[in-house]
């Protein structure tokens, strides 16, 4: 063998399993199409640190999110990853939305959150003076990060165990060969090489990558949507310290705020289910930021909202679908030994993401 594993994408999550298995003794390289890592799904998203209320009990969302929150907690001021514990209040704008707050509270109790607290409308304000709300959870441990800056730790821990990332390296193809995974790279240094192990962590790119992997049945690849959101920047200064969530909404999180790390306000993401991956914002949504932050800031001003970035989330669901779980594919899905697929890793992949990494790693070797 070349090497004991292969990752197939070096956005967070597959830099994660690189580094647990690393970690592990094992020898990985990371293929990246890119020229720098975490150019897709990773570097377009809220950098939100989630504590795992909004995720079905026992579900892998709820699972590896709250294992994942308490491993960055210990992870990000060791490496020395910028982050703030800054909590949030997910909010009732109205008294009909307090059922749905209250079953969010059951939710993220049974998921093993803790601290949580179901504030009055004055207790809110006593925390965020300008929040208008019926209601609020509070997540003390909710909060933000620089999620470059988690990658470039990650990638840190992968060569310092003797692993390698290979960038502009997109991968081509795999068949089963003595034991292992004879693995085609593309790319100017066109190559293959033989690995024990297989993992495909490539986001938005995960269809393609096992469609191209011999003896993966079509039928057990996920159909891909491309759930795109929109976020807007504020001008002038951030009304919220916390994060601001709004009451649990069908297939998304729902649209939020946030104060990033330098201190600027954002709005998003929406969910705009679109056809191909285009990240030009789209600024025909404007009227529904507006409206919507205006539920919790009254206080919004006409023309204080600017076009600021977009991404794109690879979803397992679509328009009128029921958001599901992960899809982590082992030999016990397709029947392909030391293969896993990694598909639909959106939020809360982020927080996941080390737990993530010693998930699917644990799962390679009880194949071992």
């Amino acid at each position: 063998m070349d090497v004991d594993a292969i990752i197939v994408g070096a956005g967070v999550v597959g830099l994660a399993c690189a580094r647990s298995l690393a970690q592990a003794g094992r020898s990985v390289v990371v293929l990246e199409k890119e020229t720098r890592i975490g150019q897709g799904v990773s570097s377009r998203n809220s950098e939100v640190i989630h504590a795992g209320l909004h995720y079905a009990p026992g579900s892998l969302k709820a699972r590896l999110c709250v294992a994942g929150r308490r491993a960055l907690c210990d992870y990000l001021p060791a490496r020395g990853v910028a982050h703030e514990r800054c909590g949030k209040l997910i909010v009732a704008t109205s008294e009909a939305e307090i059922a749905a707050l209250e079953a969010l509270m059951a939710r993220g109790i049974a998921n093993g959150v803790g601290g949580l607290r179901m504030l009055t409308s004055a207790e809110a304000r006593a925390r965020e003076p300008q929040i208008a709300c019926a209601a609020a959870i509070h997540s003390p441990d909710s909060g933000i990060l620089e999620a470059h800056g988690l990658m470039l730790a990650l990638q840190g821990e992968i060569e310092d165990a003797g692993g390698a990332i290979a960038l502009a390296a997109p991968f081509a193809g795999a068949v089963r060969e003595a034991g292992g995974w004879r693995v085609r790279v593309g790319g100017e240094a066109a190559t293959t090489l033989l690995s024990e192990r297989l993992i495909i962590a490539a986001g938005l790119g995960a269809q393609a990558c096992a469609r191209a992997v011999e003896g993966f049945a079509a039928a057990l690849i996920p159909k891909l949507h491309y759930g795109k959101g929109n976020y807007f920047a504020l001008t002038g200064p951030a009304p919220f310290r916390m994060l601001i969530y709004p009451a649990p909404a069908p297939g998304s999180l729902g649209l939020h705020y946030k104060r990033d790390l330098g201190g600027r306000a954002h709005f998003g993401p929406d969910l705009e289910f679109v056809e191909t991956e285009d990240y030009a914002v789209n600024e025909a949504r404007a009227p529904l930021f507006y409206e919507f932050a205006r539920r919790f800031w009254p206080g919004l001003k006409d023309g204080a909202l600017s076009p600021d970035y977009a991404g794109i989330r690879p979803k397992l669901h679509g328009p009128g679908e029921a958001q599901g779980d992960f899809i982590i594919a082992g030999e016990e899905t397709h029947g392909l030994r030391n293969l896993v697929a990694l598909f639909g890793i959106e939020s809360p992949g982020l927080t996941c993401s080390l737990a993530l990494g010693d998930h699917v790693a644990a799962l390679l070797e009880e194949r071992a």
